[in-house]
């Protein structure tokens, strides 16, 4: 007997699953033209908009955790996107900065956001109230992990 809470159509979560794979691989062509992942993205975003951040900062704006970041950090350093310094005033952390390299990205990059929501079929309106419902679980689950 199937239980009507365990049928897929029911879950909220599988279409946020669904819709997340989808849009990350609509982006994909995109970032192959830069030579980036989608995680390289939008780390690269954090950069472009404050030029250098700690990993700790990172991973609190970018639900990730230094696990996943480090790695990928050594990765854009390695690309010649960004530096990884000690912070002078506290070793254990570890300060990304943008190069010059990866401040010339931003240039192109900024094609990409136009280009994918040709992709997405809501209005500006539906965008924006799903962007607000998306943000508003985000920090509920958030708030319930703590």
């Amino acid at each position: 007997m199937a239980y009507d809470q365990l049928k897929l159509e029911n879950q909220l979560c599988f279409p946020l699953y669904a819709a997340a794979r989808d849009v990350v691989k609509h982006y994909k062509p995109h970032l192959d033209k830069l030579g980036i992942t989608y995680t390289q993205y939008i780390t690269l975003m954090v950069l472009w908009e404050q030029e250098s951040a700690s990993v700790k900062q990172l991973g609190q704006r970018l639900h990730l955790d230094s696990g996943t970041l480090t790695p990928l950090c050594k990765k854009l350093e390695s690309k010649g996107l960004v530096e990884r310094v000690r912070d002078k005033r506290d070793e254990r952390n570890v300060i990304v900065k943008l190069t010059a390299e990866g401040r010339a990205m931003e240039k192109e990059a900024a094609k990409i956001p136009n280009e994918m929501s040709a992709c997405v079929p809501l209005t500006k309106e539906e965008a924006s109230t799903l962007y607000s419902l998306l943000y508003k679980t985000m920090e509920g689950l958030d708030a319930s992990d703590q």
